[in-house]
């Protein structure tokens, strides 16, 4: 099995993104940077309040049965 066959550690993304060094980017593209980021931080949040509102849901079926 080749480890592209394998699924990806969490967190491989994000720490390939913290080595990018930061010096060459421009303050435009520092602040797209962010702006992207924080688009992305919106985004798994919204995600975890999914999840945890489907686990919630699901705990109480199975609680009245």
């Amino acid at each position: 099995m080749d480890d592209d066959d394998l699924p990806r550690r969490q967190g491989d993304a994000l720490a390939a993104l913290t080595r990018q060094p930061l010096d060459p980017l421009s303050i435009d593209e520092l602040d797209e940077r962010i702006a992207l980021l924080q688009a992305e931080i919106e985004r798994v949040q919204a995600h975890k309040a999914a999840a945890g509102s489907f686990k919630a849901s699901a705990e109480a079926l199975f609680r009245k049965g």
